[in-house]
């Protein structure tokens, strides 16, 4: 009877509006920042999953920008002139690019396994999304993987198995419950017609 029992239960994930809307606002602050600030975005993911490798980039874009703000900010002019200015500039919209790009598709996938595990642990079905088969509305299922091609005017293949109907389900006991109501519902009517019998037979 040793042994490690239940793990902690897995928490409501948050609702999809809201996750959509705090993604578009970090990668917002990301863009409207021209890069400056996209660590942002790998600080709150790395809030968010508390993997060693995302707190690993949050640490790599914070040094990037930081390196990208001196070698622009190295500039004798308010123009970019050199290639030191030059190569901070690209290294800053480079880390913008694959910040925004890598706190998408990991939160993303981060809340699908987490929305997953809260809904295995509550026993409901898991959810299709377009991305795992399930069609989009108004447009067609995808089609069978081994079916055979239609050639118009040809005549159609008759089905491979036509099923066929088994023996009847056996009927299942009714409740006692239910018994008891039709045994009292029975001597009501009876109660009711003996009334109805000694009203019409006294007059």
């Amino acid at each position: 009877m040793q042994g490690h029992g239940y793990g902690p239960p897995a928490q409501r994930p948050p609702h999809p509006a809201v996750l959509v809307l705090l993604r578009v606002l970090f990668v917002a602050v990301g863009i409207l920042s021209l890069g400056f600030l996209a660590w942002v975005m790998q600080l709150r993911l790395a809030a968010v999953t508390r993997r060693s490798l995302d707190w690993a980039l949050f640490v790599g874009a914070l040094l990037l920008d930081g390196l990208s703000l001196v070698l622009v900010g190295s500039e004798p002019g308010d123009d970019i002139t050199t290639a030191r200015g030059y190569t901070g500039l690209y290294l800053l919209l480079a880390t913008l690019v694959a910040a925004t790009v890598y706190y998408l598709v990991a939160e993303i996938r981060h809340y699908a396994r987490r929305n997953q595990a809260f809904r295995a642990q509550r026993g409901l079905p898991a959810q299709q999304s377009p991305a795992q088969g399930a069609p989009a509305y108004g447009y067609p299922g995808p089609a069978a993987p081994y079916a055979a091609p239609v050639v118009p005017g040809a005549p159609a293949a008759p089905p491979a198995h036509t099923p066929v109907p088994g023996p009847p389900l056996p009927h299942r006991p009714a409740p006692a419950r239910i018994d008891q109501v039709r045994a009292e519902l029975d001597e009501l009517s009876d109660y009711l017609r003996k009334q109805d019998g000694q009203h019409e037979g006294g007059r």
